[in-house]
Protein backbone atom coordinates (compact mmCIF):
# COMPACT_ATOMS: atom_id res chain seq x y z
CA UNK A 1 0.00 0.00 0.00
CA UNK A 2 2.97 3.00 0.88
CA UNK A 3 4.31 1.95 -2.42
CA UNK A 4 0.80 2.62 -4.14
CA UNK A 5 0.79 6.29 -2.03
CA UNK A 6 4.31 6.72 -3.12
CA UNK A 7 3.45 6.39 -6.66
CA UNK A 8 0.15 8.64 -6.28
CA UNK A 9 1.80 11.27 -4.42
CA UNK A 10 3.55 12.74 -7.57
CA UNK A 11 0.09 12.71 -9.51
CA UNK A 12 -1.26 14.18 -7.27
CA UNK A 13 1.83 17.34 -6.04
CA UNK A 14 1.25 17.76 -10.45
CA UNK A 15 -2.83 18.57 -10.35
CA UNK A 16 -2.41 20.08 -7.27
CA UNK A 17 0.12 22.52 -8.88
CA UNK A 18 -2.04 22.93 -12.16
CA UNK A 19 -4.38 24.32 -9.77
CA UNK A 20 -2.23 26.80 -8.50
CA UNK A 21 -1.24 27.79 -11.62
CA UNK A 22 -4.64 28.09 -12.90
CA UNK A 23 -5.81 30.29 -9.89
CA UNK A 24 -2.82 32.41 -10.74
CA UNK A 25 -4.30 32.74 -13.99
CA UNK A 26 -7.60 33.88 -12.58
CA UNK A 27 -5.86 36.48 -10.25
CA UNK A 28 -4.12 37.89 -12.81
CA UNK A 29 -3.63 41.11 -11.37
CA UNK A 30 -1.86 39.05 -7.79
CA UNK A 31 0.15 37.16 -10.48
CA UNK A 32 1.86 40.39 -11.82
CA UNK A 33 1.98 42.29 -8.50
CA UNK A 34 3.64 39.61 -6.53
CA UNK A 35 5.91 38.48 -9.10
CA UNK A 36 7.27 42.06 -10.34
CA UNK A 37 10.01 43.22 -7.84
CA UNK A 38 12.10 42.42 -5.00
CA UNK A 39 10.88 39.39 -2.62
CA UNK A 40 8.38 38.43 -5.31
CA UNK A 41 8.22 34.67 -4.58
CA UNK A 42 7.57 34.84 -0.88
CA UNK A 43 4.96 37.13 -1.39
CA UNK A 44 3.49 35.31 -3.46
CA UNK A 45 3.43 32.11 -1.89
CA UNK A 46 2.09 34.14 1.13
CA UNK A 47 -0.80 35.66 -0.96
CA UNK A 48 -1.71 31.64 -2.37
CA UNK A 49 -1.08 30.47 1.49
CA UNK A 50 -3.94 32.90 2.23
CA UNK A 51 -6.32 32.55 -0.81
CA UNK A 52 -6.60 28.90 -0.15
CA UNK A 53 -6.53 28.76 4.02
CA UNK A 54 -9.57 30.86 3.04
CA UNK A 55 -10.77 28.07 1.29
CA UNK A 56 -10.19 25.25 3.95
CA UNK A 57 -7.46 24.12 1.58
CA UNK A 58 -4.03 22.45 2.56
CA UNK A 59 -1.63 22.93 0.27
CA UNK A 60 2.04 22.25 1.01
CA UNK A 61 4.49 24.75 0.57
CA UNK A 62 6.58 22.69 -2.31
CA UNK A 63 2.97 22.53 -4.50
CA UNK A 64 2.87 26.29 -4.07
CA UNK A 65 6.39 26.71 -5.24
CA UNK A 66 6.06 24.63 -7.94
CA UNK A 67 2.61 26.33 -9.52
CA UNK A 68 4.55 29.32 -9.20
CA UNK A 69 7.43 28.07 -11.02
CA UNK A 70 5.42 26.95 -13.47
CA UNK A 71 3.37 29.90 -14.46
CA UNK A 72 7.08 31.59 -14.48
CA UNK A 73 7.34 28.69 -17.51
CA UNK A 74 4.56 28.54 -18.85
CA UNK A 75 4.59 24.63 -18.69
CA UNK A 76 1.21 24.21 -18.27
CA UNK A 77 0.01 27.02 -20.56
CA UNK A 78 -1.55 25.82 -24.20
CA UNK A 79 0.74 26.01 -27.49
CA UNK A 80 -1.04 26.18 -30.36
CA UNK A 81 -0.42 23.72 -32.97
CA UNK A 82 2.05 24.98 -35.68
CA UNK A 83 0.13 25.07 -39.09
CA UNK A 84 0.65 22.39 -41.22
CA UNK A 85 -1.12 19.90 -43.53
CA UNK A 86 -2.32 17.54 -41.23
CA UNK A 87 -3.83 20.12 -39.00
CA UNK A 88 -5.76 21.52 -42.26
CA UNK A 89 -6.95 18.37 -43.01
CA UNK A 90 -7.68 17.90 -39.16
CA UNK A 91 -9.91 21.27 -38.97
CA UNK A 92 -11.94 20.16 -42.18
CA UNK A 93 -12.68 17.03 -40.82
CA UNK A 94 -13.84 18.24 -37.13
CA UNK A 95 -16.10 21.18 -39.35
CA UNK A 96 -17.45 18.48 -41.60
CA UNK A 97 -20.66 18.99 -40.47
CA UNK A 98 -21.31 22.64 -41.13
CA UNK A 99 -20.19 21.48 -45.20
CA UNK A 100 -20.85 18.23 -45.33
CA UNK A 101 -24.35 18.23 -46.61
CA UNK A 102 -23.98 21.38 -48.90
CA UNK A 103 -20.83 19.51 -50.56
CA UNK A 104 -23.11 16.26 -50.39
CA UNK A 105 -25.52 17.52 -52.13
CA UNK A 106 -23.39 19.49 -54.75
CA UNK A 107 -21.61 15.63 -55.23
CA UNK A 108 -25.47 14.40 -56.03
CA UNK A 109 -26.31 16.99 -58.19
CA UNK A 110 -22.59 16.33 -60.42
CA UNK A 111 -23.20 12.83 -60.46
CA UNK A 112 -26.76 13.54 -61.88
CA UNK A 113 -24.95 15.80 -64.17
CA UNK A 114 -22.33 13.37 -65.14
CA UNK A 115 -24.72 10.17 -65.18
CA UNK A 116 -27.32 11.99 -67.35
CA UNK A 117 -24.26 13.02 -69.88
CA UNK A 118 -23.10 9.70 -69.92
CA UNK A 119 -26.82 8.58 -71.25
CA UNK A 120 -27.36 11.16 -73.67
CA UNK A 121 -24.22 12.12 -75.29
CA UNK A 122 -20.97 9.45 -74.48
CA UNK A 123 -22.67 6.44 -74.35
CA UNK A 124 -24.38 7.33 -77.74
CA UNK A 125 -21.73 8.13 -79.38
CA UNK A 126 -19.72 4.82 -77.96
CA UNK A 127 -22.92 2.80 -79.71
CA UNK A 128 -22.87 4.81 -82.78
CA UNK A 129 -18.93 4.05 -83.28
CA UNK A 130 -19.29 0.40 -82.40
CA UNK A 131 -22.27 -0.14 -84.95
CA UNK A 132 -20.12 2.01 -87.39
CA UNK A 133 -17.36 -0.39 -86.63
CA UNK A 134 -18.88 -3.56 -87.02
CA UNK A 135 -20.70 -2.58 -90.60
CA UNK A 136 -17.08 -1.59 -92.05
CA UNK A 137 -15.81 -5.23 -90.48
CA UNK A 138 -18.68 -6.61 -92.27
CA UNK A 139 -18.25 -5.11 -95.74
CA UNK A 140 -15.50 -7.51 -97.40
CA UNK A 141 -18.16 -10.27 -96.23
CA UNK A 142 -20.46 -8.74 -98.00
CA UNK A 143 -19.21 -7.58 -100.82
CA UNK A 144 -18.22 -11.50 -101.58
CA UNK A 145 -21.83 -12.76 -100.96
CA UNK A 146 -23.04 -10.42 -103.23
CA UNK A 147 -20.66 -11.33 -106.06
CA UNK A 148 -21.45 -15.23 -105.22
CA UNK A 149 -25.06 -14.27 -106.28
CA UNK A 150 -24.30 -12.62 -109.49
CA UNK A 151 -22.51 -15.22 -110.96
CA UNK A 152 -24.48 -17.99 -110.06
CA UNK A 153 -27.52 -15.99 -111.61
CA UNK A 154 -26.09 -13.51 -113.84
CA UNK A 155 -27.37 -14.66 -117.63
CA UNK A 156 -25.18 -11.55 -119.10
CA UNK A 157 -20.94 -12.35 -118.62
CA UNK A 158 -20.93 -7.94 -118.82
CA UNK A 159 -22.83 -7.78 -115.59
CA UNK A 160 -20.73 -10.45 -113.85
CA UNK A 161 -17.41 -8.45 -115.05
CA UNK A 162 -18.96 -5.01 -113.94
CA UNK A 163 -19.96 -6.43 -110.66
CA UNK A 164 -16.18 -7.62 -110.49
CA UNK A 165 -14.73 -4.65 -110.98
CA UNK A 166 -16.54 -2.52 -108.76
CA UNK A 167 -15.90 -5.03 -105.55
CA UNK A 168 -12.49 -4.77 -106.33
CA UNK A 169 -13.04 -0.95 -106.26
CA UNK A 170 -14.91 -0.98 -103.27
CA UNK A 171 -12.22 -3.56 -101.12
CA UNK A 172 -9.57 -0.92 -102.18
CA UNK A 173 -11.85 1.91 -100.79
CA UNK A 174 -12.06 0.09 -97.67
CA UNK A 175 -7.91 -0.39 -97.05
CA UNK A 176 -7.49 3.02 -97.94
CA UNK A 177 -10.64 3.78 -95.02
CA UNK A 178 -12.86 5.45 -97.84
CA UNK A 179 -15.74 3.69 -96.26
CA UNK A 180 -18.82 5.97 -97.56
CA UNK A 181 -17.17 5.61 -101.05
CA UNK A 182 -16.98 1.73 -99.84
CA UNK A 183 -20.70 1.98 -98.35
CA UNK A 184 -22.12 3.13 -101.82
CA UNK A 185 -20.45 0.72 -103.77
CA UNK A 186 -21.68 -2.05 -101.83
CA UNK A 187 -25.34 -0.91 -101.78
CA UNK A 188 -25.25 -0.80 -105.57
CA UNK A 189 -23.60 -4.47 -106.04
CA UNK A 190 -26.08 -5.80 -103.50
CA UNK A 191 -28.81 -3.90 -105.61
CA UNK A 192 -27.82 -5.61 -108.47
CA UNK A 193 -27.74 -9.14 -107.01
CA UNK A 194 -31.59 -8.22 -105.90
CA UNK A 195 -32.47 -7.05 -109.24
CA UNK A 196 -31.21 -10.21 -111.21
CA UNK A 197 -33.19 -12.60 -108.67
CA UNK A 198 -36.47 -10.05 -109.56
CA UNK A 199 -39.17 -11.54 -112.16
CA UNK A 200 -42.17 -9.68 -113.33
CA UNK A 201 -44.32 -8.50 -115.70
CA UNK A 202 -44.83 -5.54 -117.05
CA UNK A 203 -48.30 -3.64 -117.98
CA UNK A 204 -50.13 -0.66 -118.63
CA UNK A 205 -52.41 0.36 -115.85
CA UNK A 206 -55.92 -0.06 -116.77
CA UNK A 207 -58.14 0.74 -113.82
CA UNK A 208 -61.08 3.23 -113.75
CA UNK A 209 -60.22 6.69 -112.38
CA UNK A 210 -56.72 6.52 -113.08
CA UNK A 211 -54.27 7.08 -116.57
CA UNK A 212 -53.26 5.06 -118.72
CA UNK A 213 -50.97 7.33 -120.67
CA UNK A 214 -49.98 11.11 -121.11
CA UNK A 215 -47.57 13.22 -122.92
CA UNK A 216 -45.09 16.05 -122.04
CA UNK A 217 -43.60 19.04 -123.57
CA UNK A 218 -39.59 19.03 -123.32
CA UNK A 219 -38.31 22.50 -122.12
CA UNK A 220 -35.79 22.26 -124.62
CA UNK A 221 -38.11 21.72 -127.75
CA UNK A 222 -41.56 23.05 -127.36
CA UNK A 223 -42.67 22.31 -130.89
CA UNK A 224 -42.74 18.44 -129.95
CA UNK A 225 -44.51 16.11 -127.28
CA UNK A 226 -43.07 12.65 -125.67
CA UNK A 227 -45.31 10.04 -125.28
CA UNK A 228 -45.08 7.60 -121.86
CA UNK A 229 -47.36 5.00 -121.13
CA UNK A 230 -48.48 4.66 -117.07
CA UNK A 231 -46.68 0.66 -116.31
CA UNK A 232 -46.79 -1.04 -113.56
CA UNK A 233 -44.63 -4.29 -112.30
CA UNK A 234 -46.42 -7.81 -111.42
CA UNK A 235 -45.21 -10.97 -110.34
CA UNK A 236 -46.33 -14.19 -110.74
CA UNK A 237 -49.32 -14.25 -108.05
CA UNK A 238 -50.38 -10.70 -109.98
CA UNK A 239 -49.09 -8.61 -106.68
CA UNK A 240 -47.96 -4.99 -107.69
CA UNK A 241 -43.90 -4.82 -107.17
CA UNK A 242 -41.78 -2.05 -105.94
CA UNK A 243 -39.69 -0.95 -108.17
CA UNK A 244 -36.56 1.80 -108.14
CA UNK A 245 -36.89 3.69 -111.42
CA UNK A 246 -34.73 6.83 -112.71
CA UNK A 247 -37.01 9.81 -113.79
CA UNK A 248 -35.06 10.76 -117.33
CA UNK A 249 -36.50 14.27 -116.37
CA UNK A 250 -34.83 14.11 -112.77
CA UNK A 251 -32.39 11.91 -113.15
CA UNK A 252 -33.47 11.16 -109.48
CA UNK A 253 -33.64 6.97 -108.97
CA UNK A 254 -37.23 6.73 -106.91
CA UNK A 255 -38.91 3.48 -105.41
CA UNK A 256 -42.99 3.51 -106.96
CA UNK A 257 -44.89 1.34 -107.70
CA UNK A 258 -46.29 3.11 -111.10
CA UNK A 259 -44.14 4.73 -113.41
CA UNK A 260 -44.32 6.22 -117.14
CA UNK A 261 -42.81 3.84 -120.06
CA UNK A 262 -41.86 6.38 -123.10
CA UNK A 263 -43.23 5.28 -126.62
CA UNK A 264 -43.69 6.49 -130.31
CA UNK A 265 -46.61 8.41 -130.65
CA UNK A 266 -48.25 5.67 -132.72
CA UNK A 267 -48.18 2.89 -130.10
CA UNK A 268 -49.54 5.63 -127.41
CA UNK A 269 -52.28 5.92 -129.99
CA UNK A 270 -53.01 2.44 -130.72
CA UNK A 271 -52.60 1.90 -126.35
CA UNK A 272 -55.28 5.05 -126.47
CA UNK A 273 -57.72 3.45 -128.95
CA UNK A 274 -57.51 0.35 -127.35
CA UNK A 275 -58.81 1.99 -124.04
CA UNK A 276 -61.61 4.21 -125.21
CA UNK A 277 -63.04 1.25 -126.83
CA UNK A 278 -64.85 -0.43 -124.04
CA UNK A 279 -62.37 1.03 -121.03
CA UNK A 280 -60.80 -2.04 -121.04
CA UNK A 281 -57.10 -2.27 -122.59
CA UNK A 282 -56.80 -5.92 -124.18
CA UNK A 283 -53.49 -5.88 -124.68
CA UNK A 284 -52.16 -4.49 -121.46
CA UNK A 285 -48.56 -6.48 -120.92
CA UNK A 286 -45.98 -4.72 -122.90
CA UNK A 287 -42.79 -6.37 -121.12
CA UNK A 288 -41.25 -9.18 -119.16
CA UNK A 289 -38.14 -8.78 -116.08
CA UNK A 290 -36.80 -12.69 -116.15
CA UNK A 291 -34.28 -13.76 -113.57
CA UNK A 292 -30.67 -13.53 -114.54
CA UNK A 293 -31.24 -9.92 -116.52
CA UNK A 294 -31.20 -6.41 -115.06
CA UNK A 295 -33.69 -4.89 -117.62
CA UNK A 296 -36.71 -6.34 -119.14
CA UNK A 297 -37.69 -7.18 -122.56
CA UNK A 298 -40.51 -5.03 -124.41
CA UNK A 299 -43.05 -6.58 -126.75
CA UNK A 300 -44.10 -2.59 -127.88
CA UNK A 301 -41.36 -0.19 -129.62
CA UNK A 302 -39.70 1.86 -126.77
CA UNK A 303 -36.51 3.62 -125.67
CA UNK A 304 -36.49 2.69 -122.16
CA UNK A 305 -36.39 5.87 -120.79
CA UNK A 306 -39.01 6.66 -117.49
CA UNK A 307 -40.38 9.02 -115.55
CA UNK A 308 -41.84 8.39 -111.70
CA UNK A 309 -43.94 11.82 -111.66
CA UNK A 310 -46.63 13.94 -113.79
Amino acid sequence: MSDVLEKQAPLEDLMAAMDVVDTLRHERDIAVRELDGEGRQERLLARLRELYQAQGIDVPEHVLQEGIDALEQERFQYQPVAPSWSTKLAKIWVTRGRWGKPMGFLAVVASMFSGVYFVTDVLPEKQQQAALEKAIAAMPAQLDASMSTIRIIAKNPDVIREAESKVLSAKQAITNQEFSSAEQILRNVKAVAGDLQQEYSIRVVSRPGESSGIWRVPDVNESTKNYYLIVEAVDAKNNVVELNVLSEESNIRKKVKTWGLRVNQQTFQRVATDKQDDGIIQSNRVGKKQIGYLLPQFSIPTTGATITEW
